[in-house]
């Protein structure tokens, strides 16, 4: 595991219930704001899942990721719904109001 995912892996911990985050954010706070890429890579292999809420990192338009390993983007949404995250009639996430 990579310095850089530990720092992703920390970031994410720190994502409340019921927020968001966008992946280019979740960079930035990890030491490195042009690698939005690379917290999607850190991500997908989790090797903590349920204790790192990956599901909490959305596209920074609101967009959940099709890709998302741990069940695929149906079990994203409704993770994120099961927290109360708000979403747009287009399937987004409400960024204003849940994201962080």
């Amino acid at each position: 595991m990579t310095e850089f995912s530990k720092r992703v892996y920390d970031v994410v911990k720190g994502i409340p219930r019921g927020s968001v985050m966008s992946y280019g954010r979740v960079a930035a706070l990890a030491g490195n704001p042009r690698a939005a890429r690379g917290v999607g890579f850190a991500l997908h292999h989790n090797p903590y899942p349920g204790i790192v809420p990956c599901h909490r990192v959305v596209f920074r338009d609101g967009s959940i990721c099709t890709g998302y390993a741990f069940g695929g983007p149906e079990v994203q949404r409704r993770l994120l719904e099961d927290e109360g995250v708000e979403f747009l009639p287009d399937g987004r996430v409400d960024m204003s109001s849940c994201g962080v």
